[in-house]
């Protein structure tokens, strides 16, 4: 799956490489950006690849949850996407970035989740957690008292963040929340270098500097 998923993604350009700035600074050999994804057949085989990285969790690693969260605004589309395509029942929500002063005033819309209940976060990918963050702090500013218990994304770029672990290791440690990857960045290395192209080496220098 990994394979189909990385050949879908540069089939979208969704997956580029060259040189690239980071929000960080960092010079990168390569960049996802997951808005390229804009046809709906596009957007309906994305579904199918988070359906299977949510199914997989949840038989392997016992992961259940009742409402699948996706924060303004990527998250909105993608927990749509993949709940459409996971074989159990779930609630969809998501939040608004604006409170509104008109009609019902709600900043998360769809199925509002009520104490008690399992949560995960879905996301294209993450850098500082931020969005995680600001979920939790949503939940606690309307008094609603859930449990995050995944965060699923699409590639886990696997760097450090201002410490020495990554993103995703920080979220788990800080929250104590797993992060699921449908590849990483190792993934993408090894799928380069199966296929001859030499943007391994770029990416593999990359990771030695940056990765953990």
């Amino acid at each position: 799956m990994k394979k189909q998923f990385l050949t879908f993604m540069q089939d979208c350009s969704a997956l580029l490489f060259g040189e690239f700035t980071l929000k960080s600074g960092r010079k990168s050999p390569y960049f996802i950006n997951t808005g390229e994804y804009t046809t709906n057949r596009q957007i309906e085989r994305l579904g199918e690849f988070y359906g299977v990285m949510i199914e997989e969790s949840m038989d392997e690693h016992g992961v259940e949850f009742d409402v699948l969260f996706g924060p303004a605004y990527k998250g909105i589309p993608l927990a749509v996407m993949a709940a459409s395509n996971l074989e159990c029942e779930v609630g969809v929500a998501f939040n608004r970035k604006e409170a509104k002063d008109h009609g019902d005033g709600k900043l998360i819309l769809g199925h509002v989740p009520k104490n008690g209940d399992r949560v995960a976060i879905i996301e294209d990918v993450t850098t500082a957690g931020t969005s995680v963050r600001e979920t939790i702090e949503l939940f606690k500013s309307m008094n609603i008292d859930v449990k995050i218990v995944a965060l699923y994304i699409s590639i886990d770029r696997m760097e450090k963040g201002t410490g020495d672990l990554s993103a995703t290791q920080q979220i788990t440690k800080e929250f104590g929340i797993p992060v699921y990857s449908i590849a990483t960045a190792q993934d993408i290395i090894k799928y380069l270098e199966k296929s001859g192209n030499s943007a391994a080496v770029a990416m593999r220098e990359y990771l030695a500097q940056y990765g953990v």
